[in-house]
């Protein structure tokens, strides 16, 4: 699947074969688990997402919510989107930092702005919670904001 019309993360799920529902689900509970309060978990951009709701930060490019991270089903590989690493900066983990402490069952797979994996086992999971850790809403806000600025 490479986009969905699901409008939740079970919905979504429910779209996905055995395997590939099995390894997302996986992801999903990490990150979830990892997650800051504030950023709300939805279906969005066809994936799941965890974003700033629009009641906090309305003033977005695209008036829809800032993700912060997504969780995707692609054709041939899966998908964790990690806006924090990298489109941010702002002190913390970058996708350099991100790539120099991986330790992966599988070598970091990483595009311009997501980690590519077939198997949730393949990810360095520990790492990715302490990414997504890092920020809270109004941290990732003011960073995205004076990007914006910039």
């Amino acid at each position: 699947m490479v986009s969905s019309a699901a409008s939740t993360t079970t919905g979504y799920l429910a779209e996905l074969d055995d395997a590939p529902r099995a390894e997302l689900a996986a992801v999903l509970l990490r990150v979830r688990e990892a997650m800051p309060t504030g950023f709300v978990e939805a279906v969005d951009y066809g994936m799941v997402t965890w974003s700033v709701p629009l009641s906090v930060y309305p003033d977005t490019y695209n008036k829809r919510p800032l993700m912060y991270a997504g969780l995707a089903a692609q054709k041939r590989y899966n998908s964790l989107y990690l806006s924090a690493a990298c489109n941010c900066v702002g002190g913390r983990m970058d996708a350099d930092e991100l790539a120099r402490r991986w330790s992966g069952a599988k070598p970091l797979d990483m595009g311009k702005s997501c980690v590519r994996f077939r198997r949730a086992a393949d990810l360095d999971l520990d790492l990715i919670a302490e990414l997504l850790g890092e920020w809270t809403v109004e941290d990732f806000v003011a960073v995205a904001e004076a990007q914006r600025k910039s």
